[in-house]
């Protein structure tokens, strides 16, 4: 069993920065594959990204890349995303999650462990 523990999140204004933690704790969370994905309510919980479990692949929903940067550290069991010029748009809870098998997984029934979510708000 994995555990999944998010934070960072937080209230930023338009055009900052935050970046998230996923620390994890049991398993082996440095084989599997990593995703952040967010919900914004009223709306679908989307994938905007997952790293492989070496951190050789990266995956990207196209509204985030070039402001956004996941990377791991499997010696600390710990997943970040780096969140620059952020946008109104992109306030929502944000979940990270791990998957045992498969590469770069986008899809939520693809996940196998869940956090408990962090609240990130963009202010305009």
């Amino acid at each position: 069993q994995v555990h999944l523990v998010e934070s960072g999140g937080g209230l930023v204004q338009a055009g900052g920065s935050l970046r998230l933690s996923c620390a994890a704790s049991g398993g082996t969370f440095g084989t599997y594959t990593v995703g952040w994905f967010r919900q914004a309510p009223g709306k679908e919980r989307e994938c905007i990204t997952s790293i492989s479990w070496s951190g050789g692949s990266t995956y990207y929903a196209d509204s985030m890349k070039g402001r956004f940067t996941i990377s791991r550290d499997n010696a600390k069991n710990t997943v970040y995303l780096q969140m620059n010029s952020l946008k109104p748009e992109d306030t929502a809870v944000y979940y990270c999650a791990a998957a045992i098998t498969g590469p770069l997984q986008t899809g939520v029934g693809q996940y196998d462990y869940w956090g408990q979510g962090t609240q990130v708000t963009v202010s305009s």
